[in-house]
């Protein structure tokens, strides 16, 4: 060995000299940092993440005002067609029964979906039992 090196596990310096509590408390301290910083990193993707999202649905809420009035001078385009056929009622009234026939439909599907729902998320609430099982068990 030459004049001045260390042995390999032999420290020398303040580190010897601190106590464990005083390591304790920097690493609470460090770790409590860390959990500040993580904890900012997420409001900060957070809210990247919700612009991104808000102008998405801004853009599908565009595209659903475009899709209805496609549908209002599609179902004008029907009446007119019928027109060349039909009187002017008749045709309106039979567009008017078509639509009438499609919004039954998805009414009576949409409360078929709604009764099939289960809001009370099953898969959710087994893994949440199953961590607290765990954590019970690491307290004893």
């Amino acid at each position: 060995m030459t004049a001045g090196s260390t042995e390999p596990g032999q420290h020398t310096g303040p580190e010897q000299t601190r106590s464990l509590g005083e390591i304790l408390g920097e690493v609470t301290s460090d770790l409590s940092e860390l959990f500040k910083q993580e904890v900012q990193l997420a409001k900060v993707e957070l809210k990247q993440e919700a612009t991104k999202a808000g102008k998405g649905a801004g853009m599908l809420a565009g595209a659903g005002l475009a899709a209805v009035l496609l549908l209002v001078f599609l179902s004008l385009t029907g009446v007119y067609l019928l027109d060349n056929v039909t009187p002017d009622e008749l045709a309106a009234l039979v567009v008017t029964a078509v639509w009438g026939v499609v919004a039954a439909v998805l009414a009576l599907l949409g409360r078929k979906n709604l009764r099939n729902a289960n809001p009370q998320l099953p898969t959710t609430q087994q893994t949440l039992k199953e961590d607290a099982q765990w954590a019970r068990a690491q307290r004893s």
